[in-house]
């Protein structure tokens, strides 16, 4: 209790922008494992440096950069609709025009997510190991290759498979709407 208690009264009151309110919200509580992460022999500028080659990028920072990237090509749309006043359901449903260019904002969510997931499996793989060998070669170091522990191991395992998971659901439900405006036009057609 006294750890939350700490946290919540060290927490910034008033914060400039919503950005920095979400980036303190969600990287302040996912915390710094670069701290936690520890090689033989035991030094900070060891840690750092093998900790740059198993993390080259965290996964909280890449899925937000996801998350931006994903969303730009539907919210571009929306914000093309609302700056012309248009109902977007009867303008998709109506205007072949808008229908296309909808399918098209969707379908490149789908690759942008595709590309992503793809670079995810690239840098995460799909469980951390609990051992990391570090080439410090570079350092010049009598050791060049060193062992390092990764920090809480099975927990970010288990947030690797969420977010692939997350992913992939993303992904379904793109299609889906695909589907759902294609068979709506074609019923609008009909009518």
């Amino acid at each position: 209790m006294s750890l939350i208690w700490n946290l919540l009264s060290n927490f910034p009151k008033e914060l400039p922008t919503v950005m920095g309110q979400s980036h303190t919200l969600f990287f302040g509580f996912c915390g710094n494992e670069v701290l936690h992460f520890s090689c033989d022999p035991d030094s900070r500028e060891i840690n750092l440096f093998c900790y740059k080659q198993f993390r080259p990028i965290t996964p909280q920072v890449f899925w937000a950069l996801q998350l931006v990237i994903v969303l730009v090509p539907g919210a571009s749309f929306n914000l093309y609709a609302a700056c012309k006043s248009i109902n977007q359901e009867e303008c998709i449903l109506q205007k072949p025009i808008y229908t296309v260019i909808y399918i098209l904002s969707i379908l490149l969510s789908i690759s942008l997510e595709v590309i992503a997931f793809c670079l995810q499996i690239h840098l995460f793989g799909f469980q951390v190991n609990t051992l990391y060998l570090c080439d410090t070669g570079p350092l010049g170091k009598k050791f060049t290759i060193i062992k390092c522990m990764g920090p809480e191991y099975l927990e970010k395992t288990v947030l690797l498979i969420a977010m692939y998971t997350f992913t992939v659901i993303t992904m379904v439900l793109c299609v889906a709407e695909v589907f759902e405006i294609i068979f709506r036009r074609l019923c609008f057609l009909i009518k």
